[in-house]
C-alpha cells in the first residue's frame, strides 16, 4: 500500500484504478476549463501569514455549519453518479462522513437513493435538489427526505441550463456505462473495479428511476433528464420550493453579490459560493476571487459556505480565513473514493484535516473559530479590477 500524504496521492490512486470515463466525468469542467483550473489556481495566489512564540497547544477545529457540530468546516459536497467510481459509493461516502464527524451531502443524481443511505448510516445528512419542473416528483422526493431525516435540504440553483462538458460527450458517459469496443477495453484494465460493481444491485440513479412518472429504466431517464430541468427558474420559484420542504435550506451556485442578496431575502439558512466546480458557465470567476465580496455584503444576515477548487487543509483555512463558515470537498473525497472506497474517503478528510491544524497552528491560531482575514497575505488585486 502506498504512502498517502496528500490529496494528489488519492487521485494518482484513482486515475489507475477507476474507468476513464468516470474519471473524465469527475476530473472535468465545461468548455475550456478555465473557470475549472482557476478554482484551484487562484487559492496559490493567497498566501498564509506565519507567527511564532504562540501557544498553540489544545488546538480545535470543531465548529457548527448551520447549527450542526462538525469536527472541522467541511461537507462532502452533493457529487452525482458517485456509485460508478466505487461500488455503492455514496453510502460508503456518507459512512465515512458520519465516523469522520461532518456532514455528508447526497446528490439527487446519486446511484445509491435516499433510502439506501438512510439505511446503512445512523445520523441525519443533507440532500441536495434540482429546480425542477414536477413538483409533484419535488413533493415525494421531499416526502422521501423527511422519511429518511435528512437535516437539510441543499437546493442547487446554478443548473437551469447545462453546460456543456467536452469529454462527458466524447466518452458517452451514462451510468450504467455503454457498452461498446472503446469502453469495454477501457474496464478491462480496471479489473478490481468491475468485480466491485458486479457485486452490486445498485447501478442506476437510485433516486429517479421507479420514482418520477414514465421513468422505469435508463432508456425513459434520459428523456425524463433532458425535460426535467426548469429553465424558467426565478427566485419566486426557488422560495415556493423552499416552502415545500418547511426545513433548514442552503442555495447552492451563488457568485454574484446581487444574487447573494436576493438569496439571504429569501430567508435561506446558508448559501454556498460556488461555480458548480467549474462545470456550468466557463469563463466564469473562480470561488476563491468571488468570496469575500459576498461575505462582506451578507455575510451578516445569512451563513456563507464555499464550494471550488478545495485540494488541502490549507485551502478549508484560507477559505474560513476570508468568511466562510463552512467549506464543501467534492472531487478531493472522489479521489479517495474511486482509489479505496470508504477508507479513501476517511483518508481524504484526515490528509485535509491535518494540514488545516497545522496550518493554522503556524498562522498562530489554536481555533478555527477565531481565525480571521489577518492571517492573510491577498494580492490587492485579487478579485479583480474589472471595467
Amino acid at each position: 500500500m502506498p504512502v498517502i500524504t496528500e490529496i494528489a496521492d488519492l487521485k494518482r490512486l484513482y486515475w489507475r484504478r477507476v474507468p476513464k470515463m468516470f474519471y473524465d466525468y469527475a476530473e472535468t469542467g465545461s468548455w475550456t476549463e478555465q473557470t475549472f483550473r482557476d478554482n484551484t489556481a487562484d487559492f496559490a495566489k493567497i498566501r498564509l501569514r506565519q507567527r511564532i512564540a504562540v501557544d498553540m497547544a489544545g488546538r480545535t477545529t470543531k465548529t457548527q455549519m448551520i447549527g450542526q457540530d462538525v469536527a472541522m468546516p467541511v461537507a462532502l459536497a452533493p457529487v452525482g453518479l458517485t456509485g460508478m467510481q466505487s461500488a455503492d459509493g455514496e453510502i460508503k461516502a456518507a459512512r465515512a462522513a458520519e465516523s469522520f464527524g461532518v456532514p455528508y451531502t447526497l446528490s439527487t443524481m446519486s446511484i445509491c437513493s435516499i433510502e439506501d443511505v438512510a439505511a446503512h448510516t445512523t445520523k441525519p445528512f443533507w440532500f441536495q435538489v434540482y429546480t425542477l419542473k414536477d413538483d409533484d416528483f419535488m413533493r415525494r422526493l421531499f416526502e422521501r427526505a423527511r422519511a429518511a431525516k435528512c437535516s437539510a435540504i441543499v437546493i442547487t440553483v446554478d443548473l437551469q441550463v447545462l453546460g456543456q462538458r467536452h469529454k462527458d460527450i466524447k466518452n458517452g458517459m451514462s451510468a450504467p456505462p455503454k457498452l461498446t469496443a472503446k469502453s469495454i477495453a477501457n474496464m478491462m484494465t480496471k479489473v478490481p473495479w468491475g468485480l466491485e460493481m458486479l457485486g452490486t444491485k445498485r447501478r442506476f440513479f437510485g433516486n429517479i428511476v421507479g420514482h418520477a412518472s414514465g421513468v422505469s429504466d435508463p432508456t425513459s431517464l434520459s428523456s425524463w433528464t433532458a425535460e426535467a430541468f426548469d429553465p424558467s427558474l426565478d427566485w419566486k420559484r426557488i422560495g415556493k420550493l423552499m416552502e415545500m420542504w418547511g426545513g433548514k435550506v442552503i442555495l447552492k451556485g451563488i457568485l454574484d453579490v446581487e444574487d447573494a442578496k436576493q438569496a439571504a431575502a429569501l430567508g435561506a439558512d446558508a448559501i454556498v459560493v460556488s461555480n458548480h466546480g467549474g462545470r456550468q458557465l466557463d469563463g466564469a470567476l473562480s470561488s476563491i476571487r468571488t468570496l469575500r465580496p459576498i461575505v462582506d455584503a451578507v455575510g451578516h444576515k445569512v451563513e456563507v459556505h464555499f464550494d471550488g477548487g478545495i485540494r488541502s487543509g490549507q485551502d478549508v483555512l484560507k477559505a474560513v480565513a476570508m468568511g466562510a463558515k463552512g467549506t464543501y470537498i467534492g472531487r478531493a473525497y472522489v479521489y479517495g473514493l474511486g482509489a479505496m472506497g470508504q477508507a479513501g474517503v476517511t483518508k481524504a478528510l484526515e490528509v485535509i484535516h491535518k494540514e488545516l491544524d497545522t496550518s493554522m497552528a503556524l498562522c498562530g491560531h489554536r481555533d478555527i473559530t477565531k481565525v480571521g482575514r489577518d492571517i492573510l497575505l491577498v494580492p490587492e488585486d485579487f478579485e479583480g479590477r474589472w471595467a
